[in-house]
């Protein structure tokens, strides 16, 4: 009689191996195959990151020249429809840079007249603050403090050279700011005139059989990025409002250009703001006392929560949805890896390549589904 049929009940689970080598669990291979490939990426994500860290200053200056271009492009069409383009182009820019300069030049202009009242306020508001900690709850002895304040004035005298060789390198700095955004206007200049006749000359270049998913990448990134920028824009410009307005009803001082900070500060989603408002709770607390601090930090889980819970979900349906925990991993893994500057580019990074990914898996579906 024939034997029976052995059930196969490890086929599902293990793969046998060459005579003599242990089977190898099927989860394992799997888990193997896609470690491989995993590692692949990271080591060409990290190449990438190595190369632009070497060549930051010209990343960056791209970045800047893609934000404006995303800001002033719709500005430029819309004057190119009563003028010729490269006047409207130039009227865009120019017009851009009389308001920033405007801007900069109000909040000097309040910081110079505020300078004798501010240096008085914070004289009172040091006192008051050391009276404050000497009190319950903490009952600092005012020797301590004295003690505080004397150790502060020997470190900056016996650290004088190493605080004008700091201030020295912050000029290269400062040079090396000044060339970035020069280079980003000047990137600007041609990607506002004709970002779109040079796209189109960069995919005639690459073959045939990539060029139409080149097309679709392309077209997704920008969507993606301009809806963001433009999103990140009002968000920052609504925190900037508000904050300058409770301020200025608190009756802080620097109200101008603490919303101006909070205006740049939110360009970093999640922690830019909370760190800005951290300052002009100092200001509040040196200024004012802290009562009025405590009101700032509570203005600050406010306009926390308006953002985190009403802008940022409207930004984020232009562009691409990404989960609050994407969004803290990403800015913490840019900061770790280009510092504010890759905080600043994690975000728009990550949504655009989210978004590539989604419109290409879409156009393979669609020619599945016609084929």
């Amino acid at each position: 009689m024939p034997r029976p049929a052995a059930r196969n009940t490890g086929a599902r689970y293990a793969t046998p191996g060459p005579r003599g080598e242990p089977r190898v669990n099927a989860a394992l291979r799997t888990a193997a195959a896609y470690a491989w490939r995993i590692l692949v990426v990271g080591a060409v994500v990290y190449a990438v990151f190595s190369v632009l860290g070497r060549f930051h200053e010209v990343a960056a200056a791209v970045f800047l020249g893609l934000v404006v271009t995303a800001v002033l492009r719709p500005v430029a069409d819309l004057l190119a429809r009563r003028m010729p383009r490269p006047l409207a182009v130039a009227m865009a820019l120019l017009g851009s840079i009389v308001l920033v300069l405007g801007v900069l030049s109000l909040v000097g202009e309040a910081v110079a007249g505020e300078r004798a009242g501010l240096e008085r306020e914070f004289s009172d508001g040091l006192g008051r603050i050391e009276h404050w900690l000497e009190g319950p709850p903490f009952r600092l002895n005012r020797g301590t403090l004295d003690d505080l304040q004397s150790r502060v004035g020997q470190f900056l005298s016996g650290h004088r050279s190493a605080l004008i060789s700091t201030a020295v390198s912050g000029l290269g700095r400062l040079v090396e700011l000044v060339t970035v955004f020069a280079l980003a206007l000047f990137c600007s200049v041609f990607f506002i005139h004709s970002g779109g006749r040079q796209w189109d000359w960069f995919c005639d270049q690459l073959p045939e059989t990539a060029r139409a998913g080149v097309v679709i990448a392309g077209r997704a990134a920008w969507r993606t990025f301009t809806g963001y920028t433009h999103g990140i824009i009002l968000v920052a410009a609504t925190n900037a409002v508000l904050v300058g307005l409770a301020l200025f009803v608190l009756g802080v001082p620097l109200a101008l250009p603490l919303a101006l900070l909070e205006f740049f500060a939110a360009f970093i989603p999640l922690v830019g703001s909370p760190i800005a408002l951290s300052v002009a709770a100092v200001v509040a607390l040196a200024s004012k006392g802290p009562v009025v601090a405590v009101v700032v930090i509570a203005l600050i889980v406010v306009i926390g929560q308006i953002e985190g819970h009403l802008l940022h979900p409207i930004v984020m349906s232009w562009a691409v949805r990404l989960h609050p925990v994407v969004v803290a991993l990403a800015v913490i893994g840019g900061a770790i890896a280009a510092g504010v500057l890759g905080a600043v580019v994690a975000v728009p990074l990550v949504s655009v390549v989210w978004s590539v990914r989604q419109a290409l898996r879409r156009a393979r579906e669609s020619a599945c589904s016609q084929a």
